[in-house]
């Protein structure tokens, strides 16, 4: 897969001693974030509905150290499931500092009047409901420890303008903004801090070759994005730098929702 820029490290953040949880860590956008946090000297459990989930974390404590990551094969639909995991990052490490939430599916391409209950409910289920309690357990560790904590959410330019071609999706990334700006002004006197990112399409191997033009066109910088640029803001978020925002929503589309 070629990438459509070349890698470039310009800022190096420092999350020292800082324990994550990412969910849907086993690939894409998750598992790029959790090399991110893990070079920028991070500790990270992957959260993963995939059996490759520890296979991944095995792979990443072989390249970035042994005691630094773990995995959990997780579903966040399982309100068990995601309890379960937290739990596993404060036994590692004891303590959970952040969370990022990217765990997600697209579904079926349906307009409304196509729309079938069951895919409705399965996107809807994993994109929004799993995101709202993925936060709903970070935040609860966080109030326990006491001393704050950072999330972030993965959105989608399709949650701030509307993909008529597939309702349950962008209905759910809708949700999952306005999600994110409830929970980041409910905690933040208490110093725990909400943001999502809403990415245009990615070059990732979910996209298929022959559908590259014509996302490119999408998009005014007349490409795609890569990965590793989305865990770049994403690693921007919860380190503390950005420690005065919370309950935003920041496109990383090449401009597609600007115009």
């Amino acid at each position: 897969m070629k990438p459509e820029v070349e890698f470039k490290e310009t800022v190096r953040y420092d999350l020292t001693g800082r324990a994550a949880l990412i969910t849907g860590g086993a690939s894409g956008l998750g598992l790029a974030t959790a090399r991110k946090f893990l070079s920028s000297n991070g500790r990270v459990v992957i959260a993963d509905y995939s059996d490759s989930v520890l296979e991944v974390a095995k792979h990443l404590a072989a390249q970035y150290g042994k005691g630094y990551v773990y995995g959990i094969k997780c579903d966040v639909t399982n309100e068990e499931d995601i309890a379960a995991a937290v739990a596993l990052c404060v036994e590692k490490f004891g303590e959970l500092d952040i969370l990022v939430a990217s765990a997600g599916i697209g579904g079926t391409n349906n307009s409304i009047a196509d729309e079938t209950l069951e895919n409705w409910n399965k996107v809807n289920q994993v994109d929004y409901t799993g995101v709202m309690l993925t936060n709903k357990h970070a935040i609860m560790q966080f109030r326990r420890q006491g001393n704050g904590g950072a999330i972030v959410n993965l959105a989608s330019m399709f949650g701030l303008v509307a993909v008529p071609s597939n309702i349950a999706y962008s209905a759910a990334k809708g949700g999952v903004v306005n999600l994110t700006k409830a929970a980041g002004s409910a905690y933040a006197d208490e110093g725990i801090r909400v943001n999502c990112v809403c990415p245009g399409v990615i070059n990732t191997p979910l996209v298929p070759e022959d559908q590259k033009e014509m996302y490119r066109k999408l998009h005014p910088m007349h490409r795609i994005g890569e990965d590793f640029e989305v865990a770049a803001i994403i690693t921007f978020l919860v380190s503390d730098d950005a420690r005065f925002i919370t309950g935003a929503a920041i496109p990383v589309d090449g401009g597609y929702t600007s115009v």
